[in-house]
């Protein structure tokens, strides 16, 4: 602190610590007040959100795969806009915290390169042990990649890098951590003048939290599946468009979107999203054994329908005669009864590269040099737009062997999920459930895109989009926690039974009554609209969760939130017990402006989410975990109170309704410090001396000011540590004859307390 430089003073605090204070707003920005849901009648589980952290990035992919280390309690969240991984800790989830910043840019790759500003994380994923990997393009897409290494307990500082295939676009490390598996996408330039080679990169990982060397680096091609080569490429696997001087045409071709590996981390299962087909890779041999196709969804039959078009004023979900291109981008792999499945949120992805655009409007087929409709095609006579003329189809599928015009349409994705045996048998797809359920819930925001709130808006396209998913298993029983990229929220299936997976719940965090994109002040309502556009997801087990209970994080590339939802027992079916309020304003014999409110509830249902009010405004929103039986405890530090009555009241809510508790006042009398008696040492009445300030007992004081003679001679900041006594000692020197009168002024966010005034005689 500065101090006038005739004093020098010096203070001292004592007592105990200061209570911990929170600001009195809201706790659960982010958390929309209302979030959408739906469960099925015997959901044997429930999704409720508890906590966001808000990047406060709109539309800029500034949140987008998450990954967690349960010894740290951080979560991992890969932030495109920034080029890096931000670092969470999620020691309370109700509350996440920015830690740090992990820069993957000027790390030294043991290749001899460097990653040059401009690159860009694409995914990253970390081993229990804390052994962190990012995955990173370089700032020109098409060159090979890195892999940067970093310690996930660590301040953000990296190991270094690894160099890997072209555009590596996810990452996964081995169930037994031995490997890291790497998709490299390979995708050309914007111009569509370079394409380079997708792949598979598989890295022997150090045993200890390390560096590999970049020997430990081997590549999975796909040579072998180019024309003449040893391996048979199954003719229903997309090759289309492509560079016609390309040395290896299929390899360029083929884009590995995500990747999976099995139980005993010997096999990997990687998406070739555009293609619409698998590859499978023996990982001890790091090469690529088998492509099977996915094939397509039959969308004229019952149960598979779609609505089709974005013009026709209303939800029409139907049997249309086109076909889906499954097309997935998330994909995950579990054991049920000693098999392996593979689990897959069918997105759909067309390529629109240079002068190369895949997707047409059915409508505009026949024109601009597009083939048309075949005249005996049942779509023929649906080409208006309020049926099939606004979807999108693919140009590069459905032709004749002549050409001469479009037998079948394809769609881009098949709106909804599936599960598959890992020799490519599809045993189940959740059909159109997808339309159905969002339709029924939120009629007023049905096929809604992300970034602006609309009716119909993504019906032409592709839906619900389902983007990606997690796998969990809770009480026994596994599930898929699908994630939608446009509508928002999370749909729960319980697949334990592969191919009689059950419906179980929605929940979508998102105010759909704000439109961000149309808004005015985006960022205020951005703050508003709750999770958009959700991107990656991470289950979190009740043994690795901070909360003892499983939790669900999701992170939303269009709104940059990354949320936690609790993973809970079925919703309840009655409201919560009632909530007790009490305070420790004056357990010290002090009724000081700074106390905590607590909540308890000692019996009864539990609540999701918490509301205090003081004399009936809202001053603090919570979520909880709902552990029924358990008590729940909510505190709440409240500072800055000053003197007068309060009264407050409480709300605690679950799905079944929201429970009040009674009224309960704190009377704050003594929220100003307390009164500093002044005294001093100069009994024999020389030019040297200290005065000093006792506040023996009442409320601390963080600042005060000594004057002498009405002058400010010397200023300090205090310690609040209610009730202990607080001292204030000042040296003067060289004060000439005469009388002083000294006055000191104790401050804190209540007011100002003056001493009585001391007389000091120099003689």
């Amino acid at each position: 602190m500065h101090l006038p430089s005739r004093a020098l003073a010096t203070t001292l605090g004592l007592g105990l610590c200061a209570a911990l204070a929170t600001a009195t707003l809201p706790a659960a920005a982010g958390i929309v007040d209302d979030p959408v849901s739906d469960s099925a009648e015997d959901a044997a589980l429930s999704l409720s959100p508890l906590g966001t952290f808000e990047s406060g990035v709109f539309d800029e992919s500034a949140a987008e795969i998450v990954a967690h280390h349960a010894a740290s309690q951080r979560l991992f969240v890969v932030n495109a806009a920034q080029g890096a991984v931000q670092v969470l800790d999620i020691a309370d989830p109700t509350q996440p915290v920015l830690l740090h910043t992990l820069d993957t840019t000027g790390v030294s790759s043991a290749d001899g390169t460097t990653v040059p500003a401009g690159a860009v994380a694409n995914s990253v994923a970390v081993r229990p042990d804390g052994l962190g990997i990012v995955a990173v393009q370089s700032d020109v897409k098409t060159d090979d990649g890195w892999l940067v290494l970093f310690d996930a307990a660590d301040d953000g500082a990296t190991l270094g890098a690894v160099r890997v295939g072209a555009l590596p676009d996810m990452v996964t490390v081995t169930p037994d951590g031995r490997r890291a598996v790497v998709a490299n996408e390979g995708e050309p330039d914007d111009d569509y003048t370079v394409d380079p080679e997708g792949s598979v990169s598989v890295v022997d990982l150090p045993g200890t939290v390390a560096v590999p060397g970049q020997d430990a680096v081997r590549t999975a091609t796909f040579h072998a599946f180019e024309e003449g080569g040893s391996a048979t490429l199954p003719d229903e696997v997309r090759i289309f468009a492509g560079l016609e001087d390309a040395e290896r045409p299929v390899s360029a071709n083929l884009e590995p979107e995500y990747v999976v590996v099995d139980a005993s981390s010997t096999t990997a299962y990687v998406v070739l999203q555009e293609n619409n087909a698998t590859a499978v890779v023996d990982l001890d041999a790091a090469q690529v054994t088998e492509i099977w196709p996915l094939g397509a969804k039959d969308h004229s039959l019952p149960g598979n329908g779609m609505d089709p078009s974005d013009r026709d004023g209303r939800i029409d979900i139907r049997p249309v005669p086109v076909k889906g291109l499954y097309m997935p981008d998330g994909m995950n792999a579990y054991v049920a009864d000693g098999e392996t499945y593979l689990v897959t949120a069918n997105e759909g992805d067309a390529r629109e590269w240079g002068d190369y655009a895949e997707p047409a409007r059915v409508k505009d087929l026949g024109k601009g040099g597009l083939a048309p409709v075949c005249t005996d095609s049942p779509a023929a006579g649906l080409r208006g737009d309020a049926d099939l003329g606004r979807l999108n189809v693919s140009t590069a599928s459905g032709l004749a062997a002549d050409g001469s015009c479009y037998e079948e349409l394809y769609a881009f994705g098949a709106r909804s999920f599936s599960i598959w045996t890992t020799a490519g048998e599809r045993v189940f797809d959740s059909g159109d459930d997808f339309e159905q359920i969002t339709a029924a819930v939120a009629p007023e925001a049905f096929n809604s895109n992300h970034s602006a709130t609309n009716l119909e808006g993504r019906s032409d396209d592709k839906g619900p989009e389902p983007e990606n998913l997690a796998i969990g298993e809770v009480d026994g029983r596994t599930y898929a926690f699908i994630g939608f990229e446009r509508v928002g929220g999370v749909i729960v299936y319980d697949i334990t039974t592969p191919d009689d997976a059950r419906y179980v719940t929605y929940v979508n965090n998102r105010d759909l009554s704000v439109s961000v994109e149309d808004a005015d002040d985006q960022d205020a309502a951005l703050a508003q609209a709750g999770d958009l556009g959700p991107e990656g997801l991470a289950f979190i087990p009740g043994a690795d969760s901070p909360t003892g209970t499983p939790l669900l994080a999701v992170a939303s590339e269009v709104s940059g939130t990354t949320t936690l939802f609790s993973v809970g027992g079925p919703a309840p079916t009655t409201a919560p017990g009632k909530p007790v309020l009490s305070d420790d304003s004056s357990w010290d014999g002090i009724r000081g402006g700074s106390y905590t409110i607590t909540a308890n509830l000692w019996w009864g249902q539990n609540g999701t989410t918490f509301r205090l009010f003081e004399d009936g405004e809202l001053v603090h929103t919570q979520r909880l975990v709902d552990a029924t039986p358990a008590a729940q405890k909510i505190e709440v530090p409240l500072t800055g109170r000053t003197n007068g009555t309060y009264a407050y009241t409480c709300e605690l809510v679950n799905a079944a309704g929201t429970t009040p508790c009674r009224t309960h006042t704190v009377k704050v009398t003594d929220a100003n410090p307390g009164v500093a008696r002044l005294s001093h040492d100069n009994h024999r009445g020389g030019s040297d001396y200290t005065v000093q300030a006792d506040m023996w007992w009442g409320t601390n004081a963080t600042s005060w000011v000594l004057y002498e003679d009405d002058v400010e001679v010397a200023a300090g900041e205090l310690t609040d540590r209610t009730p202990a006594a607080q001292q204030v000692r000042v040296p003067l020197e060289g004060r000439e004859r005469g009388s002083y009168t000294y006055r000191i002024e104790t401050t804190n966010d209540a007011g100002t307390t003056a001493s009585k005034d001391l007389t000091v005689r120099v003689r």
